[in-house]
């Protein structure tokens, strides 16, 4: 069966815990300099639960430095990062967060591994805690994150087996079994052919929409922010927009990118308008 999350209403019904509003990421103030050089400057901003956050920006804008700072990798030069109410430093429930990184050239490579045991491995707790890989729990958790990510018939195929949009919606399913309440995903179709970047869009609005799950997309690709994103934040060094993207203008894109962009409006039946973009150079 399909990986299943729970709303957070539902688990606070099952475990008595009760419902909070702590966002499950916020930046305040945030600065960030590699040397003398800032890359980040004054970043403020907070993702909501259920959230589908787009990070927008050029190349060198900052956008990977901010979810490297959210995964605790990086620490600000000066402001604060919280990640469920923590500083990413003191934060421990990480069985909370997912993370898809951009593909990796070891992946190109004979890589021996399944893509059952490579989804496996999002269960890995830590040296010196006990194996999981036997217990029959984690065994539907794994085949249940495998099919949730919509490559159940690849489970037993070796990785270098797999195709780039499948090696993706591997990285996907290592994520998913954890069960996160938040997902980062780290431009995950760079190098994906348009047919593997529409189905790995479409699961990512399914595990959005009807599951709740709290996504966070670092991302160049504006088309597809203004398609799949609910809301955006738009950062070159600092904020150039941060709202809803239906909001978005091509006067705040141009600004944002430096050469002039212009967004053409037209229904394509999601909850919010589908984007073209013509870009002129």
């Amino acid at each position: 069966m399909p990986l299943t999350m729970q709303s957070r209403d539902a688990n606070a019904a099952v475990t008595g815990t009760p419902v909070t509003d702590t966002p499950p990421l916020e930046y305040k103030h945030v600065w960030y300099a590699y040397g003398a050089e800032p890359v980040v400057e004054d970043i403020t901003f907070a993702v909501k639960r259920g959230e589908f956050m787009a990070i927008l920006g050029p190349n060198g804008s900052g956008k990977t430095t901010l979810l490297k700072l959210a995964l605790g990798l990086l620490r600000p030069t000066r402001g604060d990062v919280l990640l469920f109410g923590q500083p990413p430093s003191h934060f421990r429930d990480w069985l909370k967060v997912g993370y898809v990184p951009q593909r990796t050239e070891a992946l190109q490579n004979r890589f021996p591994a399944t893509v059952r045991e490579v989804v496996a491995f999002g269960l890995y707790r830590g040296p010196g805690l006990p194996s999981i890989s036997g217990r029959s729990a984690a065994r539907a958790q794994v085949s249940g994150a495998i099919e949730s990510a919509g490559i159940a018939a690849l489970a037993d195929r070796r990785v270098s087996e797999l195709s780039v949009g499948q090696q993706q919606r591997m990285l996907l399913a290592r994520a998913l079994v954890r069960k996160p309440e938040l997902l980062f995903l780290d431009e995950p179709v760079a190098g994906v052919d348009a047919a593997g970047q529409e189905q790995f869009h479409s699961l990512m609005r399914r595990l959005n929409r009807e599951m709740g799950l709290t996504v966070v997309i670092v991302s160049h690709d504006i088309g597809a922010v203004m398609r799949e994103a609910s809301t955006c934040a738009c950062i070159n060094c600092a904020m150039v927009f941060h709202g809803p993207v239906h909001q978005l203008t091509s006067r705040e894109l141009s600004d944002l990118y430096g050469f002039p962009v212009d967004v053409l409006v037209h229904d394509a039946g999601h909850e919010h308008s589908h984007d073209a973009l013509q870009e002129h150079r």
